[in-house]
This record gives C-alpha cells, sequence and structure tokens, in this order.
C-alpha cells in the first residue's frame, strides 16, 4: 500500500465542501491523518479566501486510479474544470506525494510542485509530516517550512468540527 498525502482547498461553500470531501476519503481509503485546517487568502487572483488542509491515508490504487477518483469527488462537490486557472474552487484536492515517487507519473506531477511555492501546502504538510523528507530536496517538511518565507502569503488556524471532532489547531511542525 502506498502512503499518500493530499492537499484540499476550498473557497466556495468551504466547511461543507471540505466535510464533504473528507466523508468521501474515508470512505474510499479508510483512516484518515489530518493537519490541522488553516484560512488563507487566495494567490494569484482576487477572490474569498480558501480553508486548507492536509490529508494522509494508504492507497492500492496505482496513481492514475488515485487522482481520478479525487477528481470525480471534486467534481460531486461542485467542481467544473472550466475557467481561469487561478480561480475560486468548490473543491481542490492535488496528490502531493505517492510513497517516494519522483516525476511524471500517469499526468501527476510528484512531488507536487506546490509543496515548496505555497504556505497553505506546506505550513499543514509539516504539522502531519514534519519529519518526513521530500522526496527531491531530501530536507524534511519542518526544515522546509523554518525556511520558507513565511511573510510572503499569510495563513492562519481556524477551528474545524468533522464527524463531532474538532480537528487540531495549529500544532506546529513536528
Amino acid at each position: 500500500m502506498a502512503l499518500v498525502y493530499v492537499s484540499i482547498g476550498s473557497n466556495i461553500d468551504r466547511y461543507r465542501r471540505i466535510g464533504a470531501c473528507l466523508d468521501a476519503l474515508v470512505a474510499q481509503f479508510g483512516v484518515l491523518q489530518l493537519s490541522p485546517v488553516y484560512e488563507s487568502e487566495s494567490v494569484g487572483f482576487t477572490g474569498d479566501h480558501f480553508l486548507n488542509l492536509v490529508a494522509r491515508f494508504h492507497c492500492q490504487q496505482p496513481i492514475g486510479e488515485l487522482s481520478a477518483a479525487l477528481r470525480q469527488i471534486e467534481y460531486d462537490n461542485g467542481r467544473r474544470r472550466r475557467g481561469p486557472k487561478f480561480s475560486s474552487r468548490a473543491l481542490d484536492i492535488d496528490i502531493l506525494t505517492y510513497d517516494q515517487c519522483i516525476g511524471i507519473i500517469s499526468g501527476v506531477e510528484l512531488p507536487r510542485g506546490e509543496i515548496t511555492e505555497n504556505a497553505f501546502v506546506l505550513r499543514p504538510l509539516a504539522d502531519i509530516a514534519g519529519a518526513d523528507r521530500h522526496p527531491v530536496l531530501a530536507r524534511s517538511y519542518a526544515e522546509l517550512w523554518q525556511g520558507y518565507d513565511q511573510s510572503s502569503q499569510q495563513l492562519w488556524p481556524v477551528d474545524f468540527c468533522w464527524r463531532e471532532v474538532h480537528l487540531p489547531m495549529e500544532s506546529g511542525p513536528t
């Protein structure tokens, strides 16, 4: 079974869409480990704030099938892939890593470049996988977060309740 990290974000009906996404991920993949949820300003366009988090799970599907399953969850939650690249999202799920795979596999870039580009991806990843190493850079996610220009993109932890459990507030990279 592959160890997978995915980023999850939404800026349209955010709490409901992310809750529905987590329900769908549990239904398909079982146990999830979740980061704290962060709110951030939109990047690349003017729009409503996003909620973002990272989920960890194990999966038996090959990368292409996993990508298709995640796209279906997005579609089921109102995501339509038309319009500009940088725009509001009902739901956005991106595969960050799939074991230690490197390269473009079944059309999926691994590891995803956004890991080191966006605070709303790197911070929650560092929260739940701080000691894990980036497959290409060979530095831990906690080290990458510590070296990131944290003033370049603002994000802040928010309280998020899913299945009557409050996801942890900011816990700090481990």
